[in-house]
């Protein structure tokens, strides 16, 4: 194979990857769109088996009123033989004929009509089954694309470095950095407070012993007493 040859299978070879490409991009929305055919399709048919079995009930008057027509006309050929008026019978029996010519012809008619009337409707059941069924898929389909969409969406965003989520991290641990900062300053403030108003020098006096951590009454009775000798 010559080397134009080649490239030009591959450039078909391409233009056939990107076809499909795009066909698949917009694979959901071409469902759709021939779902929405399809059921149009359906419409039409039912539509169309209205007509015919409208048609055939026509017919079936048709039939319905020959059959009576033969009988009424039996029952006058059979009075005309009655009273022996055989040229009169003859004509009854003559427009019976036609009346059951006329009657094959239209029962042949009718036998159409039912005929198709049965295949239309199965394949108006089964073209039902076909879109009720293509339907789910659709369905399934679009959820399946939504999700994984979804997926891809939460995978950009929560991997690599850069990503939202190692972004919002950071700021959270900046965040408690701050706080943890400010307690420290806060504590550090108390801290030089106590030992500028000599409360913590007092407080260390308590704790070696040296000056009671509160009166008593017995100490308070005791000064009272000192004070009542010395006036």
């Amino acid at each position: 194979m010559s080397i134009f040859r080649k490239l030009l299978t591959a450039v078909r070879g391409g233009a056939t990857e990107v076809g499909e490409a795009v066909i698949d991009s917009q694979a959901i929305r071409i469902l759709e769109q021939e779902l929405r055919d399809s059921k149009k399709a359906l419409n039409d048919a039912k539509s169309g088996l209205t007509s015919i079995m409208a048609e055939k009930m026509g017919v079936a008057r048709k039939v319905k009123e020959l059959h009576e027509k033969i009988k009424e006309h039996e029952t006058y050929a059979m009075q005309a033989m009655d009273k022996g008026d055989e040229s009169l019978a003859l004509d009854v029996a003559n427009k019976i004929a036609e009346f059951e010519h006329e009657l094959t012809i239209q029962q042949g008619i009718l036998e159409g009509y039912e005929s198709k009337v049965t295949n239309l409707k199965k394949m108006i059941r089964q073209s039902e089954r076909n879109i009720q069924a293509m339907d789910r898929e659709v369905s399934v389909v679009k959820t399946t694309a939504k999700v994984q969409k979804a997926n891809d969406l939460a995978s950009a965003k929560f991997s690599g470095s850069n990503s939202s989520l190692h972004s919002a991290t950071d700021s959270l641990e900046r965040i408690k950095a701050r706080q943890q900062k400010r307690e420290d300053q806060a504590a550090a403030a108390l801290d030089l407070e106590s030992e500028t108003s000599g409360d913590d020098l007092q407080a260390r006096l308590k704790n070696a012993g040296i000056v009671d951590s509160a009166s008593s009454g017995s100490s308070i009775l005791d000064r009272l007493k000192k004070q009542q000798e010395n006036s």
